[in-house]
């Protein structure tokens, strides 16, 4: 019992430095230039993603363990190909409006690991309270895994506020693109009305309750 408590005072001190190494994303999600407009190439690369195969070592390990391991690996992958999306850009080979879809991915991917990391700081933390009244714990250790949890759910609603904003810049971006491209005769008027009907929908969801 002991040495359970032990392991799981060590996973939370591995989330909270998780949470310390951690970075967000946001402030690269590609800007559109509202006094110039190019059309844009077709999409000749789509980004996708390769769901990293389960490693053996990982049979023993908690749920909420593994989802973070998980995710923590797609969001390393969705970084790789934001940069190589913006390469691509330069490069006429891709749309902005698909780089713009890969950086907002990544800022999803983080806000998706940040609430996994509160979730498995809120599992620590009942596992040491478990510990504490079988005695094979102190509340010095209750409080450690009380301090991660408090910084991972911290680090989740930041995450969540700045997913929030990148996707109503994303629409935006999106909404004045296909504005543009109908003035030019390039896009539908219903494509409009969808552009400002997600933009709308997005600001409406995001009214404080």
């Amino acid at each position: 019992m002991r040495v359970y408590c032990l392991t799981k005072c060590t996973a939370a001190l591995a989330v909270l430095f998780s949470l310390s190494q951690s970075s967000l994303f946001a402030q690269n999600l590609p800007k559109s230039d509202n006094d110039s407009f190019d059309i844009e190439p077709p999409l000749l690369v789509e980004p996708w993603e390769q769901e990293p195969r389960a490693d053996e070592s990982d049979q023993d390990a908690p749920e909420t363990e593994l989802d973070v391991a998980k995710l923590g690996k797609r969001l390393e992958a969705a970084k790789k190909d934001a940069t190589t999306a913006t390469r691509l850009v330069k490069n006429g080979i891709l749309s902005k409006a698909e780089a713009e879809q890969s950086a907002l991915r990544v800022i999803r991917l983080e806000s998706d690991l940040a609430k996994a990391q509160m979730l498995a700081a809120a599992e620590q933390v009942a596992a040491q309270k478990s510990c504490l009244a079988a005695g094979e714990a102190t509340q010095a250790e209750v409080d450690v895994a009380m301090a991660v949890f408090t910084q991972a759910q911290g680090a989740a609603q930041n995450a969540e506020e700045n997913y929030r904003k990148a996707q109503l810049e994303n629409a935006a971006l999106n909404l004045s693109r296909q504005r543009k491209l109908f003035s030019l005769g390039s896009a539908h008027k219903s494509d409009v009305a969808r552009a400002e009907e997600k933009l709308a929908n997005l600001k409406q969801t995001d009214q404080p309750r």
